[in-house]
């Protein structure tokens, strides 16, 4: 009987040895969460962007300068008609008036620290699908919102995503959220080309059904045209009426990070 109880107390040491080895393991080389966002996505965003509207842009002027060409006006009308297509082309970084949507490449994510049988790691998701506007004058913008398609974000992990698209987020009912500027955001400046200024933004932010007043820091970093905008938004679960994501033996805190990269261009 001695002999047994011995041999069944070994096994249960071995088999919490493995899932204490396994939970080890996963939360320290297989669980990979992406860095949090910082300037160099944004850097790297802008260029990418850039590329791409700086190709769109000298085909449209081109296209306009041929049929100015051939028009019947006067050599004097084309050449000012040209002049006027390639000017309205090549906005001044300094004049940022007016409206400037969401461009492609823009990606929003959450944060969130997990404990895996005592052992700490970090969750993270993220999705591309966000779409908004905001309105500029001079050095604040006036107005502005986005929307996020909640359906869509995804990380390393299946369950989890299976986790956060249904016991916790219940995208079903609640498949996107939103954030609408409540109070102008003053930068104080405009920056030269690759130049960045920070300011606070103050707003109201609806996830899972509900909406709370946010104040948080914005970085917006002006180059070819075109603005990217880097922050980060902390959120309290039960503030939103969110479960605790918590599951079985992993463990999270009841707070994380909304983080957002954004690209901005002119409507």
């Amino acid at each position: 009987m001695q002999r047994h109880w011995k041999k069944f107390v070994a096994a249960l040491v071995a088999v919490v040895v493995l899932v204490l080895g396994a939970s080890f393991i996963y939360a320290k080389f297989i669980n990979k969460a992406d860095p949090e966002f910082n300037q160099s996505d944004v850097d790297r965003r802008l260029a990418e962007a850039a590329a791409t509207t700086d190709v769109s842009t000298d085909v449209e002027v081109l296209d306009t300068a041929v049929t100015a060409a051939s028009d019947p006006a006067t050599p004097d009308q084309t050449a000012v008609a040209t002049q006027s297509t390639v000017a309205g082309a090549q906005n001044s970084p300094n004049d940022v008036d007016g409206t400037w949507t969401i461009k492609a490449g823009s990606e929003v994510g959450y944060r969130v620290k997990e404990s895996i049988n005592g052992f700490d790691t970090e969750a993270n998701g993220r999705t591309q699908a966000i779409t908004g506007t905001f309105l500029a004058a001079g050095t604040t913008v006036t107005e502005g919102q986005w929307t996020v398609d909640m359906t869509t974000f995804q990380s390393d992990e299946s369950r989890r995503d299976a986790q956060f698209d249904g016991r916790i987020m219940d995208i079903a009912q609640f498949p996107t959220s939103t954030f609408v500027l409540t109070a102008p955001i003053d930068f104080g400046a405009v920056p030269e080309e690759g130049g960045t200024v920070t300011a606070t933004a103050t707003g109201d932010l609806m996830l899972h059904g509900t909406t709370n007043p946010v104040t948080f820091e914005v970085q917006a970093t002006f180059q070819g045209g075109l603005v990217g905008v880097l922050g980060q938004i902390p959120i309290v679960f039960a503030d939103y009426g969110i479960p605790a994501p918590s599951f079985g033996t992993v463990t999270t805190e009841d707070n994380g990070l909304l983080e957002f990269v954004l690209v901005m261009e002119r409507a």
